[in-house]
Order: C-alpha cells, then sequence, then structure tokens
C-alpha cells in the first residue's frame, strides 16, 4: 500500500508541475502582448501626429502646435490643433493612406472631421485594405478655417487581446483544467488503497500473490511457487534491504535443505521477469542481502 501512495504521490507532482509550468507560461505570454500593445500604441500616436503636422503644412501653417493624441475609445484616436485652419480633403485622403501604411496593424479605418464643440460631421472618408473598398467623398472643395478635430478609427485587427481579458480568460481556463485532473487523480489513489490483501502494487505492475501473478496492462506473466514467496517478501518491505539470510531461512528452511545459488538463481529470474517496468528492480546490497527498489 505504501508504493501505491508513493506512486500517487509522484503522479500528484507531476500533474501540479505541469499545471504550474502551463500558468507560468500564460503570465509571460500575457506580458509579452501586453509590452507589444504598447508599443504598437506608442508608434500609432506618433504616425497620426505626423498626419496633423503635414496637414498643418500643406495649408500653410508652419508654426502653429498639434495638440497631443488623445486615445478616446480602444480603437479610436482624436487630433486636435492649437489654432484654426483650412484644408482640401484630398490632402488628408492622401496623407493619412501614405503614412498609415506603415502601421503594420492598420488595414481598415475610418476617418471623422467635425468642428471643436459640435457633433456634426462635416468630412468623412473609409480606407480598406482593398482600395476598391475604399470610401471618398467630396475631394477637391476646400473646407473653410475653423478648428477641427480628426477622428480616426481602426477596425480591431484580432491578433492582439487585451492583456487583461486574455490573461484572467486563460487563469480560468487552466483552473478548470486543475480541477479536472486533480479530481480525476483521486480514483487512482482509492484503488490503490482498496486493493486485496494478496495484491501489492508495484510501480505499474500488480502482483497477485494467490494466482501467482504478474499483472501489467493487457499482458499477465506466471510465477512459480518458489518465485511467488521470495517476491511476497520484498512486496510487504518495497525499498528496504532484506538479508540473505532471512530469504533463506524463510523459504528453504522447512525443505531441509538450504542452497545458497538457488536464491541467486530466483533473484534473476524475478529480475527478467520485472523488467517490464524499468522503474522496478531487485538490488544487490553487498554484504548485506537484497532490496526491491520501486521507482516513482
Amino acid at each position: 500500500m505504501q508504493t501505491a501512495r508513493n506512486l500517487f504521490t509522484g503522479n500528484h507532482k507531476y500533474m501540479v508541475g505541469l499545471i504550474l509550468l502551463c500558468f507560468i507560461s500564460v503570465i509571460c505570454v500575457a506580458y509579452r502582448t501586453g509590452d507589444a500593445d504598447d508599443f504598437d500604441q506608442s508608434k500609432r500616436e506618433i504616425l497620426l501626429r505626423k498626419i496633423a503636422h503635414e496637414l498643418l503644412l500643406k495649408s500653410g501653417d508652419r508654426t502653429s502646435r498639434v495638440l497631443p493624441v488623445k486615445k478616446i475609445d480602444e480603437n479610436e484616436y482624436q487630433i486636435s490643433f492649437e489654432h484654426q485652419f483650412s484644408f482640401l480633403p484630398d490632402a488628408l485622403v492622401n496623407t493619412t493612406r501614405r503614412l498609415l501604411a506603415h502601421d503594420p496593424l492598420t488595414k481598415h479605418y475610418v476617418v471623422n472631421v467635425r468642428k471643436s464643440g459640435s457633433t456634426d460631421v462635416i468630412y468623412g472618408y473609409a480606407i480598406s485594405k482593398n482600395k476598391h473598398d475604399d470610401i471618398i467623398s467630396c475631394k477637391g472643395r476646400m473646407q473653410p478655417k475653423a478648428a477641427y478635430l480628426i477622428n480616426i478609427k481602426f477596425k480591431p485587427s484580432g491578433s492582439h487581446p487585451a492583456n487583461k481579458e486574455y490573461l484572467l480568460g486563460s487563469l480560468s481556463f487552466l483552473a478548470f483544467v486543475g480541477f479536472v485532473v486533480l479530481k480525476s487523480a483521486k480514483p487512482i489513489k482509492s484503488l490503490s488503497d482498496d486493493l486485496p490483501a494478496d495484491v501489492f502494487r508495484l510501480g505499474s505492475i500488480l502482483f497477485n500473490e494467490q494466482q501467482r501473478t504478474l499483472q501489467i496492462d493487457e499482458n499477465t506473466i506466471y510465477l512459480t511457487g518458489t518465485e511467488t514467496r521470495v517476491l511476497s517478501i520484498f512486496a510487504r518491505q518495497p525499498n528496504q534491504t532484506i538479508e540473505r539470510s532471512r530469504l533463506q531461512k524463510e523459504i528453504w528452511e522447512d525443505e531441509g535443505v538450504i542452497v545458497g545459488r538457488s536464491l541467486d538463481m530466483f533473484i534473476s529470474k524475478l529480475r527478467k521477469k520485472l523488467e517490464v517496468d524499468p522503474l522496478v528492480n531487485i538490488l544487490v546490497i553487498r554484504g548485506k542481502g537484497y532490496k526491491l527498489e520501486i521507482g516513482t
């Protein structure tokens, strides 16, 4: 029974370690995703400021400032200006299309222009990855001088999920997997503890003392009477040294004749039959005796 508990403990540690490794991997991916999002956002804001800068230059304004770009929604930004200016829609369309081509995550976006303090859109257009799907109107018509706000909304690419949502979703999934795995491990322990008194679990092998068999998966290995008596002594004290004299006495005492080499022969035969599980072996302890070693 001690062997069964050792086996369960080993499997338990392995499963806990695997779940912990998955947990660490998820955290690393989540932080890496967050870093990538921050970098892409910073790069995009620089491109948006450059759009505003070139638009002012084309309107003849070389002195007024571009105000800080605001992120007003998850995928929407707002460009504002220090002073009023006028612009040609063609210039705005061509500038955004040229500069945003440097943003690898920008494939589809919508631009809306409105006057400060108003919710009315005075000019707008949509750009797609496929130019045939672009929606552009009113080109060539100069817009009057005013305080303009330019909103640019990007279509989510789907390649970078929100960091917190990704992390929380992954942790929930790992918690569910851990619950299922640990719950499924419990029957292994109970089955091991409920074995009959004459059945022993030696690693992945079931040793049936009464039937004189070793069972592993669907395979059955038969033992002789003497092999069974020798293995029974070891099975009751796994991972402990059994003195050679004790083995000889308990196995051959009733026969009245003890032959030293007979024990070595039966130990050798048992070793070969136990080879079906490489973690189970009978070791020679020099000057003392033998030990049935069961690895975990």
